[in-house]
């Protein structure tokens, strides 16, 4: 059997263990939710958020220890690990989900998760901004993952009116709960093994670069749970589980795996590429900043947001593929963004900014 072959089997089997594994998931988490009275926004801005970002610090911490043992790039893999999750769980798993249906979204996202996690986001971009995250960044990092954790469930009560109507059917006993929770995500993070290895070596035989590998495929196959439990969760209705899952997980790669993986590289700090202090962090920083316009509008994301975040991530992948492969459009492709695409990305911003004023003027 070709080694071709061999990777098309692994992509398509890890695909099937992440749908089954979202599945799981979702139907445990919610059922916790339940039997806890907590908030499922708050569910998957935590537990559903740890269990999808398993792949990431599984990810990442391998490849702290490789540099640690003088791995030459490993530490440019953990931290682009990151950084691209985040990218790709923002503009995929966000504008998948609302292609399938648009996403209410609640208050407390707009006022709260989103602003937190846009100032974590820009304080780990002044981390790493001298090209390396130390380790007493990275105990910063987990010092602040327990204080908003903390604050997450000693809030999650706060707004009683922003319950859930749950069926009767999804309620069930802790046990039940617990297996489904443990099930799921050992599919998630087989599945996401699976697909990467998978991907990774059809790459490889495709004659594209192992840079190209770690900026895209690797980042896009770790947040596969993310985008399966999201995808799941949308189709069901769980608005709450959907986004929370994203802003959550993109909180907790930047706190837990990247704060944990700077502790453990120990003295030496993670290294940082120049180009990703200069391109990858900053648009990581835009995408968490452009949820807000777009949360604003109506309390509900729309299947046209959707559709405009998946575009910008082609574009994304487009210009990553054009630089790293040398090609010699970059220049070209470069001005089309600038003069075409973003103008009109912010248009859209400035519209659903004013939507959002004309809808607080409004009576009542």
């Amino acid at each position: 059997m070709s080694d071709y072959l061999v990777s098309t089997l692994q992509i398509v089997l890890g695909i099937a263990l992440l749908f089954g594994g979202g599945e799981l998931f979702v139907a445990g988490s919610v059922a916790l939710s339940l039997m806890l009275g907590i908030p499922q926004i708050v569910i998957g801005l935590t537990v559903v958020s740890l269990g999808t970002s398993a792949p990431e610090l599984f990810v990442s911490l391998i490849s702290t220890i490789q540099g640690n043992l003088g791995i030459s790039g490993a530490d440019n893999l953990a931290v682009s690990n990151i950084v691209g999750s985040n990218i790709f769980n923002v503009l995929v798993v966000l504008g998948l989900s609302a292609l399938i249906v648009p996403l209410r979204v609640k208050s407390r996202l707009v006022r709260r998760d989103v602003p937190l996690l846009l100032g974590v986001s820009m304080a780990v971009w002044g981390m790493a901004s001298t090209g390396r995250v130390t380790w007493q960044s990275g105990a910063a990092l987990l010092v602040a993952l327990v204080i908003t954790t903390v604050w997450e469930v000693r809030t999650a009560r706060e707004h009683p009116d922003e319950g859930d109507e749950i069926d009767a059917s999804e309620r069930s006993t802790p046990s039940v709960a617990a297996v489904k929770l443990a099930a799921g995500l050992g599919l998630l993070v087989g599945g996401s093994q699976l697909l990467v290895q998978g991907a990774t070596a059809a790459a490889l035989a495709l004659g594209v670069s192992t840079t190209v590998i770690g900026l895209t495929i690797v980042a896009a196959g770790t947040s596969m749970p993310e985008l399966i439990t999201s995808l799941v969760a949308a189709y069901r209705g769980k608005a709450d589980l959907a986004i929370g899952n994203v802003i959550g997980s993109n909180l907790l790669n930047q706190l837990l795996i990247l704060g944990l993986s700077a502790a453990v590289s120990g003295s030496r700090g993670l290294g940082v590429d120049p180009v990703m202090i200069q391109r990858d962090l900053p648009i990581m920083v835009l995408t968490t900043l452009a949820c807000l316009p777009i949360f604003w509008s109506y309390g509900v994301m729309t299947r046209l947001e959707g559709g405009v975040l998946v575009s910008l991530y082609g574009a994304y992948l487009l210009e990553q593929l054009l630089v790293n492969l040398g090609s010699g459009y970059t220049d070209e492709f470069h001005l089309i963004v600038l003069v075409g695409l973003l103008p009109a990305v912010m248009i859209l911003l400035a519209w659903q900014v004013l939507a959002w004023l004309k809808l607080r003027r409004q009576p009542g």
